[in-house]
C-alpha cells in the first residue's frame, strides 16, 4: 500500500429499522421468548402488524464509500447531520461491521466517537489508560512514560484514581481525548464530540491534533466547524445521503458544501418586480459576495479583500439613494454598518434605471467563520429606508497557516469578532545610569 494507511472500497452500510441488531444475553433470549406469544396477541388486538407499522424498513447510511488516505494527512469530514459521518468512522474503527464493502488499515489507531468510548465505568481512570494501551499493543513501560503527560493533558489528577462511573461527561471527555492523542497510535479518529468541553480544553485539543499532523500522524476528523475543517486538514471530504460527493483540498470542499445550501449562500437574486424587497422607489434585483477578482466566492482568504456588491433597480427619478450593509457573525454579533457616505451617494438624485455598488471590506479585518450581511437603500436626509433585506448573503472566512495573517504561526481557536493585522514596533528602553 507505499504510504497509504487507511483504504476504504465500495463501504455500505445498511440498518434494518425495528430489527434488533447484534447479540443478545442469555436472559433477553428467554424473555423474548417467554413475552413473544402474547406481544403477537396484542399486536392483533390492536390490529398491526410489524410489516404494517412500518418496522420491517431499511436505511443505508452508507453507500458505495471509496478513498485512500496517506500517512501524515489531516482529512476533514463534513455533511449535514444523518450525512454518515459518524456511521462512517464507526466502519472504520471496527465498532460496526458494514454491510458491504472492507477497509484496509495499516497502523494501530485511537479514535474518540462517543464520551467514554472504550472505557470501562468500573475501572479507575488510571486503570483505563494502562487498559487503553494494552488494547492498542503497548507494552506497560511505554504507557507509564506516557502516563504523566496523559494525566496532566486531561486534568483529572485528583480523580485519576476514581472509578469511571463518577466521572462527570466533561471529565470522560478530557481523558478519553487526552489517552487517545498521547499513546502511540499511528491513526487517529475524532468524532465532533470536542463540543463538550470548555473553550480551553477544545482549544488543547485542535493545538493537539495539529501537532499530531506536524509529526506524520494521520487524523480523521468530523466536524461541523468550516474554520476549524479549513485551518487543521489540508484535505476533506464531503458526505450527504451516505456516499462521497466532494473529495479534495479543504477550501474547495468547503466552498462547494456553502454552495450546495446546508451552510451558506453567497449570491441571490430576486425575479420579478413585485417578489423584489423595496418600494415605489427602488427596487433590490441582486446581493453577491466576491473575491478581489470579481468571482463570487463563499469561502474567502482572511488576507483578502471582500466584495459585496448590491444589484438595484431606480424606479422614480428625483431621489438620492445610499446602498449600505450591516454584517453580523454566526453567533448574531452585529459587527459593523457601513453605508456609501459619497457626495453622491447622499445628495445626487438616481436617474431610473439599473445600478451595482460594491462595497470593499479590507482583509484582515473580519475574524474567520461565517458572516451574515443584510442590505439596504436609504436616502439620509430625510431618512428613510426604502429597502432592507435581512440576511440577504452569507460568507466564510477562511485562516490561514502561512504566518502572514494575524494568526502569524499560532494554530489554536483566537477569540475576538474581528481580527486586524496591526503594525507593533518594539524598542529596547536605555538603562539609567546608577
Amino acid at each position: 500500500m507505499n504510504d497509504v494507511v487507511m483504504r476504504a472500497s465500495g463501504l455500505s452500510k445498511e440498518y434494518r429499522i425495528g430489527k434488533v441488531i447484534g447479540t443478545r444475553s442469555i436472559r433477553e433470549s428467554v424473555m423474548n421468548s417467554v413475552s413473544a406469544p402474547w406481544r403477537k396477541l396484542s399486536g392483533l388486538v390492536r390490529g398491526q402488524s410489524a410489516a404494517a407499522a412500518g418496522l420491517d424498513e431499511s436505511l443505508w447510511a452508507l453507500e458505495d464509500i471509496s478513498f485512500e488516505i496517506r500517512r501524515g494527512e489531516v482529512v476533514g469530514l463534513i455533511g449535514r447531520n444523518g450525512a454518515g459521518k459518524s456511521t462512517l468512522l464507526k466502519v472504520l474503527s471496527k465498532l460496526t461491521p458494514p454491510t458491504r464493502g472492507e477497509a484496509e488499515i495499516v497502523g494501530r489507531m485511537g479514535s474518540l466517537l462517543e464520551v467514554g468510548t472504550g472505557f470501562h465505568s468500573e475501572l479507575t481512570g488510571r486503570e483505563n489508560i494502562f487498559l487503553a494501551g494494552s488494547i492498542l499493543g503497548m507494552r506497560r513501560d511505554e504507557i507509564r512514560h506516557r502516563f504523566d503527560e496523559i494525566v496532566s493533558f486531561a486534568e483529572v489528577e485528583k480523580f485519576i484514581d476514581t472509578p469511571a462511573k463518577h466521572y462527570s461527561s466533561g471529565m470522560y471527555m478530557r481523558l478519553a481525548f487526552a489517552v487517545a492523542a498521547h499513546l502511540d497510535t499511528e491513526i487517529l479518529l475524532v468524532d465532533e464530540v470536542l463540543a463538550v468541553g470548555d473553550t480551553s480544553f477544545q482549544k488543547r485539543c485542535l493545538n493537539k491534533m495539529e501537532e499530531a499532523g506536524r509529526d506524520g500522524r494521520t487524523v480523521i476528523f468530523v466536524s461541523h466547524s468550516m474554520p476549524t475543517i479549513t485551518r487543521l486538514c489540508s484535505r476533506a471530504i464531503m458526505l450527504d445521503g451516505g456516499r462521497v460527493q466532494v473529495d479534495g483540498p479543504s477550501a474547495e470542499v468547503v466552498g462547494q458544501y456553502l454552495r450546495s445550501g446546508h451552510g451558506t449562500t453567497a449570491h441571490r437574486t430576486w425575479d420579478g418586480e413585485t417578489r423584489r424587497p423595496g418600494n415605489d422607489v427602488v427596487r433590490l434585483c441582486g446581493v453577491r459576495v466576491h473575491d478581489g477578482q470579481l468571482a463570487t466566492s463563499e469561502a474567502l482568504d482572511i488576507r483578502r479583500p471582500i466584495g459585496i456588491e448590491i444589484d438595484y433597480e431606480v424606479l422614480t427619478p428625483g431621489t438620492a439613494l445610499q446602498p449600505g450593509i450591516h454584517v453580523h457573525n454566526d453567533r448574531g454579533d452585529h459587527l459593523f454598518c457601513a453605508g456609501d457616505t459619497t457626495h453622491e451617494a447622499r445628495q445626487v438624485p438616481k436617474d431610473p434605471g439599473r445600478y451595482q455598488s460594491i462595497a470593499w471590506i479590507p482583509g484582515n479585518l473580519l475574524s474567520e467563520g461565517v458572516h451574515i450581511v443584510s442590505a439596504a437603500v436609504s436616502t439620509t436626509d430625510p431618512l428613510q429606508v426604502h429597502l432592507f433585506e435581512r440576511d440577504a448573503v452569507a460568507f466564510q472566512v477562511i485562516d490561514t497557516m502561512d504566518g502572514d495573517s494575524a494568526r502569524g504561526d499560532y494554530g489554536g481557536w483566537i477569540s475576538g469578532a474581528v481580527r486586524p493585522l496591526l503594525e507593533w514596533s518594539t524598542a529596547r528602553q536605555p538603562v539609567a545610569a546608577g
